[in-house]
């Protein structure tokens, strides 16, 4: 069934950014159940190899998640061998985290196809109007340094 016409709706940039947003988070959904990993899964598992060793609170606060979750996504990838949680070497009543080869291993397959997902995602611009969408879409998000 054809969506109703909105041109009102539609014309809105962030009706459309909406859009792409969800095209493009199922795009990468799909490409990282290939490799047994969740969104949420994948974006913990980064975050410990580029802050690792990490204490959990604190690695919950950088990915803007709320404890409890967090605590179930490592439950999880402690679970698979994916990271391991040990007393943090600056504070040992903390937890910290940090990868597994294993976890290492995972996550550069699931960055590979996180990527192509992202490639198809906008397949239809060229290699420059790639660029110029990027810098646009950091000014706009306001997530520039």
């Amino acid at each position: 069934m054809p969506e109703a016409p909105l041109p009102a709706i539609r014309s809105l940039p962030s009706w459309l950014l909406g859009r792409a947003a969800a095209r493009g988070r199922s795009l990468v959904a799909e490409a990282l159940a290939t490799e047994g990993m969740k969104m949420w899964h994948h974006v913990v598992l980064s975050a410990v190899r580029d802050l690792a060793p990490v204490a959990q609170a604190d690695l919950g606060r950088s990915v803007q998640l709320d404890p409890k979750d967090l605590v179930g996504i490592l439950n999880d990838l402690q679970a698979q061998d994916l990271v391991v949680r040990a007393p943090d070497p600056r504070d040992r009543r903390k937890n910290a985290v940090s990868l597994t080869g294993e976890g290492a291993r995972l996550l550069k397959r699931c960055e590979k196809v996180a990527r192509e997902a992202n490639d198809a995602l906008l397949a239809p611009l060229s290699a420059a109007e790639r660029d110029r969408f990027m810098d646009l879409l950091i000014r706009i998000s306001g997530t520039q340094s």
